[in-house]
């Protein structure tokens, strides 16, 4: 395992001393950084120790259990748990990037199609969503706009938890679906794409510079969910960045101060992942076609027809059982990811 504890000691030290300085809470911005960063280095620190105990208990266990059968398939047990953890936490150790400990953000738009185009970017919705109920991750709402007869047209929403953005930011790109649609009344076989959009919540970054003059605001009624206090009022938000084009949109806050707020974190997001996706591009030239990542390209296909299949293109897992990854089991494509293409 790839790991420095004595270098992740250190680092914890620096942060506790830059906290105990007495002006460390002037600047609430930097402090919040500074504790949200110990909090991560912690967490591993006390998961490596975990581990580590676990290890010497084990050890324990084979010397003092050799003849007895009842122990030893005790520990054949507490060895597969170990070992199925310490994978999982070898893969946290890939996650260096610099927003990698981040929240997500995550805008699902249904590609052509019409309404079976739809209803996939709603499968897909909700995949995510179980995924983060697994991961005990929370989902905030930030965009809805529904499809004409089912489904969604487009949703962005926003993933809180630890490294959050360092596991999803493996499903950006154009995920196709195959299947009998049911829609169609002569139960033909439709294909549909739909795009996934990965951004790591920024609310600011020194490298970031966002001039007032280069965006235009557009105000809408609220639509979708949020009971009897939608379509009242114009608090809907719509914020466009004209140099890039990028658009930001929120309805979901209870107030239009609270959705230009929202939108405007969502705007850093993708200004930040538009530069680490430039940084990538050029690593990627560095270390050669190998490590090139298209991610603009087809990831991922789902076939429910002919045959029943979920293959990642970029790292040759798949599954046959797509019914549990379209119940949020997500995990085997997203480690399959970290483990070739981690940073």
């Amino acid at each position: 395992m790839d790991f420095d504890q004595a270098s992740l000691q250190r680092e914890l030290d620096e942060l506790h001393n830059e906290m105990s300085a007495p002006d460390f809470w002037d600047n609430p911005e930097q402090a919040q950084k500074v504790n949200k960063q110990l909090k991560n280095l912690q967490d591993k620190l006390d998961i490596f120790k975990d581990l580590q105990s676990r290890l010497e208990d084990a050890h324990v266990m084979l010397e003092l259990g050799a003849e007895d059968a009842e122990l030893m398939e005790e520990l054949d047990h507490a060895l597969h748990r170990l070992e199925n953890d310490a994978d999982a936490y070898r893969l946290t150790t890939l996650l260096k990037g610099k927003y990698d400990a981040n929240n997500a953000i995550l805008s699902l738009q249904a590609g052509a199609g019409g309404t079976e185009a739809q209803d996939w970017a709603q499968m897909l919705y909700r995949a995510y969503t179980r995924w983060c109920e697994r991961r005990g991750f929370s989902v905030k709402l930030l965009d809805l706009l529904d499809g004409e007869e089912a489904g969604i047209k487009s949703v962005s929403f926003l993933v809180e938890g630890s490294n959050a953005y360092g596991f999803l930011k493996a499903e950006k790109g154009v995920h196709r679906l195959v299947r009998i649609s049911p829609f169609d009344s002569n139960a033909r076989r439709h294909t549909s794409f739909a795009s996934v959009e990965v951004m790591p919540e920024v609310e600011n970054d020194a490298d970031i510079q966002i001039r007032p003059e280069d965006l235009r605001v557009d105000t809408y009624r609220s639509s979708g969910a949020g009971g009897q206090h939608v379509n009242k009022t114009e608090s809907a938000i719509r914020i466009t960045h004209v140099p890039t084009g990028f658009v930001a949109a929120c309805q979901t806050e209870r107030s239009q101060i609270q959705n230009r707020e929202t939108a405007m974190k969502m705007l850093y997001s993708m200004l930040a992942e538009q530069k680490e996706q430039q940084y990538r591009q050029e690593m990627a030239k560095v270390q050669g076609e190998q490590k090139k990542i298209e991610w603009g390209s087809q990831i991922r296909s789902y076939v429910f027809c002919p045959y029943t299949m979920v293959k990642d293109h970029r790292t040759g897992a798949e599954t046959s059982n797509v019914d549990a990854v379209m119940d949020g089991d997500l995990d085997m494509f997203i480690n399959a990811y970290l483990r070739e293409f981690a940073e």
